[in-house]
């Protein structure tokens, strides 16, 4: 073993850099200014109870493909994680390629939607939406881009109006919520939900973002504040971790029905393995599903491992399915670097070369 050396010069300069950054980085942080909930411009063009649907505005010098695509994200975190910054937003990258980009915006559940059932989200909310862009584009089926949860949700509509969907598109979506290794589903299965969603009402999102933080306590609650040190001085990167912040504790709450549905649904009893999920007492059957599929999984992820997305090849009826791995986690699939030039990309010509 070598002795560690330690020089009074060299420490005395690391701590001079430490204390200047703090200093400097408490004045980025006091003209930081609003942190923006996603940078493209974008139209509200319809709204249904707290749903407001956007239509993003494609750049100027690119031409929109004429079958709009409809982005379903999660009910549990805000959907401006798909356009989180400038250099890093999956919707610019889908508009770079000529989709024609619409959004659900699930808005914040309050007491008054607390009987909100499955039914209300797939085949009022969500068909809602679907029905708006069908008539006002003049065409009977659109495309749909499921993410994380609102995955699930695509497939279930997609099975219950195969009619209605030209293509889907699924990103880091749980099919088989029992594969080894998901911690996740591995804590839900052991909850009472019906005494929870009984006594609570909707599910706080405050208390389950810290639940999905708690899956990795060191990297996303300390170690990240340690490192942050070093973006102090710089003002856009500190205002681009400003951002992450603000989204990760954006967090609504869940309609209590919905949330039992699913959880018990899913979680605990695997309906898609094992069947029994029905929405609005019609049973969900995967091989309804005939349309095309991209199917897009993180091989890191720490919430959806891949083998619960690659599931869905087994279960679905289409002749034209096809797998994209991402080497990264459940967050960097919309935000990292190589995300942008690979991820996003490849879903705009594949949605492209299905017309």
């Amino acid at each position: 073993m070598f002795p560690i050396e330690i020089r009074p010069d060299k420490l005395s300069e690391e701590m001079l850099d430490y204390s200047r950054k703090l200093s400097q980085g408490m004045q980025n942080l006091l003209d930081a200014g609003e942190i923006d909930t996603g940078v493209s411009p974008k139209d509200i063009v319809y709204s249904d109870d707290k749903l407001v649907l956007y239509r993003y505005q494609s750049p100027p010098d690119v031409e929109r493909q004429p079958v709009p695509l409809l982005v379903i994200y999660a009910l549990v975190n805000r959907p401006y994680m798909t356009d989180i910054q400038e250099d890093r937003s999956t919707i610019k990258g889908l508009l770079e390629t000529g989709q024609d980009v619409y959004l659900i915006d699930w808005g914040y559940p309050d007491e008054a939607d607390c009987a909100l059932t499955l039914d209300d989200y797939i085949n009022g909310y969500i068909d809602g939406c679907v029905d708006y862009l069908c008539q006002t584009h003049g065409m009977d089926k659109i495309n749909i881009l499921g993410i994380c949860q609102g995955g699930v949700f695509s497939l279930m509509y997609t099975a219950l109006h195969p009619e209605k969907v030209r293509n889907l598109v699924t990103m880091v979506t749980p099919v088989d919520f029992h594969t080894p290794g998901n911690l996740l589903a591995s804590w839900v299965r052991h909850i009472d939900v019906d005494l929870a969603v009984d006594t609570i009402g909707n599910m706080p999102g405050e208390m389950l973002n810290w639940t999905f933080l708690s899956l990795k306590p060191f990297s996303l609650a300390g170690q990240k504040y340690i490192n942050m040190v070093d973006l102090l001085d710089d003002p856009k990167k500190i205002k681009n971790f400003l951002r992450m912040e603000k989204w990760i504790f954006d967090s609504p709450d869940q309609a209590g029905e919905t949330f039992r549905e699913f959880a018990k649904g899913f979680f605990q009893n695997n309906g898609f393995i094992n069947g029994g999920i029905t929405v609005g007492n019609e049973p969900v059957d995967l091989k309804q599903i005939t349309c095309p599929v991209l199917n897009i999984f993180a091989l890191q992820d720490h919430l959806v491992p891949p083998d619960s997305s690659k599931a869905m090849s087994g279960l679905i009826a289409s002749n034209d399915y096809t797998e994209l791995a991402f080497p990264g986690g459940h967050i960097g699939i919309y935000v990292s670097g190589k995300a942008q030039k690979e991820v996003t990309p490849a879903i705009g010509n594949w949605l492209n070369e299905h017309g």
